[in-house]
């Protein structure tokens, strides 16, 4: 299998390479980033850092031909590139919707191109797009008292985006699938270290990240059983994971 990682420098990505690197079934990982991505410190046993391609990518929204080349072949992409509600807060809304939505669009159509036709040359294509807890696909729902389709917060635009990558694959469901992963708060040795929404933090449950990287993992290699990926699936498919693989 060859997957790309997008947004390979980031938090759960480098959890997700550092467990693809020892997966047999992984045979290339292709990650995705605007700077070098080097080889992740505590490697899993019978890990291959010659599988780790490191790809620098410019603008998440320009995909020009030698990136569509690196792209030729692949099976699946984990798709991690996102601004979290809590941190968007205080930023320009034009360049949250840019880096939750627009960079999404960008990135699987030119993954589907990079195909041709057939979209990766593997049919169907696997893209998983880790969205979050309070991302919210209804977008007539309220919130703080204004429709939500009015709402200028990353949980709207990433819920929109789960919408629109959902609806590009069933427009081409003989060459994509596509899932949505919904995670609450990450955490890591038992520590918040990153929250979907500050606010929402005494209600979110949480993950691992260890846990949510080998289940999402487990998803693009084994194929996609249910949608969205809720926490507590997310949890639960981890710990097998992380369990069959010792």
């Amino acid at each position: 299998m060859k997957l790309i990682v997008a947004g390979a420098s980031g938090f759960v990505a480098t959890e997700v390479i550092r467990q693809s690197l020892g997966m047999p079934k992984i045979t290339s990982v292709i990650a995705v980033e605007r700077r070098p991505v080097s080889t992740p410190l505590n490697p899993v046993q019978g890990a291959d850092d010659s599988k780790l391609h490191s790809f620098i990518l410019d603008d998440y929204g320009s995909y020009p031909g030698e990136v569509i080349k690196q792209f030729a072949g692949a099976d699946a992409c984990i798709w991690t590139v996102a601004i979290t509600p809590s941190k968007s807060r205080g930023l320009d809304f034009g360049e949250v919707r840019r880096v939750c939505q627009d960079y999404t669009l960008a990135g699987l159509q030119a993954m589907f191109e990079a195909g041709g036709e057939g979209g990766s040359g593997v049919t169907p294509f696997c893209f998983m797009y880790m969205s979050g807890m309070v991302a919210e696909r209804d977008q007539n729902k309220m919130s703080n008292g204004k429709d939500l389709a009015e709402a200028d917060d990353a949980a709207t635009y990433q819920g929109e985006t789960e919408n629109r990558v959902l609806a590009f694959a069933a427009e081409h469901n003989d060459a994509v699938e596509a899932r949505v992963s919904k995670p609450g708060l990450i955490t890591t040795l038992g520590q918040i270290l990153k929250t979907v929404a500050a606010k929402y933090v005494i209600s979110l449950p949480n993950v691992d990240v260890t846990k949510i990287s080998a289940a999402m993992l487990y998803q693009v290699i084994n194929g996609f059983e249910q949608e969205p990926l809720e926490n507590d699936y997310l949890v639960r498919i981890g710990r097998q994971a992380l369990r069959d693989a010792v």
